[in-house]
């Protein structure tokens, strides 16, 4: 591909992350999207001005709408998997909103099908990116905490029947998956990004405010240990909090000092003691975009979409590849089956 031609996106998904896709690839200088696709029509969307082609089928889009290079999937979860094999099967790359799929078995059959077709898979995991994030990462590859003893992540969120509206997919099995996947895949990501893999899981769940709303839980807690040193970790998450967001916090407790990121996304350092360390000012997180009557995860979309750019142009490495969104499906699956 010339280092001078445009990275041609065309997006399967035209709702709210899709329209956040659409924005910031028109943003960008070397992006462009050519075509849209989903169920609904222009005016449901809130696209009647868009002169963009819009499909209502996929498989057409892929067949008879025009050329690009990378398929944009934010479609419901449970679709991720079969639209990504889908697309690379024609030739396209693809991007693939969190999660990457519902079942480990589906990520591995779209790595395998990338694989045959030498065609990139780009994981969207756009929390990696925020500086309390990219901060506590170098802080714990420096080795200046020591052994980790204790990792705590805490997840209490507001989602109610502004959300799970009848008759559409959130919180439904096949299509949305659970929370885990929908609400707190992010943090999960963070979980594995940081410590690595974890073991020795057991968990408890309870749908203790959706049970006319959802086909799953709302509320759950999770033990493990981290394989990496055998320090002892917690998930604490509920959507049942009345209104909105309460917090998202990681705490960590370790042989020469704790720290702790909170506010609605872990977008806050709020304590930092550590033997000999001075905190740093870190630069301003982004803020969440909205999502209705609620805060979606910070927006830091546009570091993802300028590494499909500079990946496809030859100027640099993924940054979140497909192994690393399976390894957060696989985590997620095992957590769900330690009950």
């Amino acid at each position: 591909m010339s280092s001078s031609s445009p990275i041609r996106f065309a997006i399967v998904g035209a709702g709210r992350i899709g329209q956040r896709h659409l924005g910031i690839i028109e943003r960008h200088p070397e992006g462009e999207v050519v075509a849209l696709c989903d169920l609904l029509h222009k005016d449901a969307l809130g696209l009647s001005g868009s002169a963009l082609p819009l499909y209502h089928d996929l498989a057409q889009l892929l067949s008879e709408g025009p050329e690009f290079d990378v398929l944009c999937i934010a479609s419901p979860n449970g679709l991720h998997a079969s639209q990504a094999i889908m697309a690379l099967k024609h030739g396209r790359h693809v991007l693939i909103e969190k999660p990457m799929a519902l079942r480990r078995a589906d990520c591995e059959q779209v790595i395998f099908e990338a694989l045959h077709r030498s065609k990139q898979v780009f994981c969207v995991m756009q929390n990696r990116y925020s500086p309390p994030a990219i901060w506590l990462k170098g802080l714990l590859q420096s080795g200046q905490l020591g052994t980790i003893y204790r990792v705590q992540i805490s997840c209490y969120w507001n989602r109610d029947d502004r959300y799970y509206t009848p008759g559409g997919w959130h919180g439904t099995k096949d299509l949305d998956g659970g929370t885990l996947f929908t609400q707190f895949s992010h943090f999960i990501d963070m979980l594995y990004w940081l410590f690595g893999d974890i073991t020795d899981i057991s968990s408890r769940f309870a749908n203790v405010n959706h049970g006319h709303s959802t086909q799953f839980e709302d509320s759950g807690q999770v033990h493990f240990r981290l394989v990496n040193g055998g320090g002892m970790g917690s998930l604490d998450y509920s959507t049942a909090v009345w209104d909105k967001n309460l917090e998202s916090s990681l705490t960590v407790i370790a042989e020469k000092g704790s720290i702790k990121i909170s506010g609605q996304y872990m977008n806050e350092v709020v304590y930092c003691h550590v033997e000999g360390y001075h905190m740093p000012e870190l630069p301003p997180s982004e803020p969440p975009y909205d999502y209705g009557p609620y805060q979606g995860s910070a927006a830091n979309h546009h570091y993802i979409f300028q590494n499909v750019m500079d990946v496809l142009h030859g100027r640099d490495a993924i940054a979140i590849n497909a192994l690393e969104g399976l390894k957060v499906v696989d985590i997620i699956e095992r957590m769900y089956g330690g009950a």
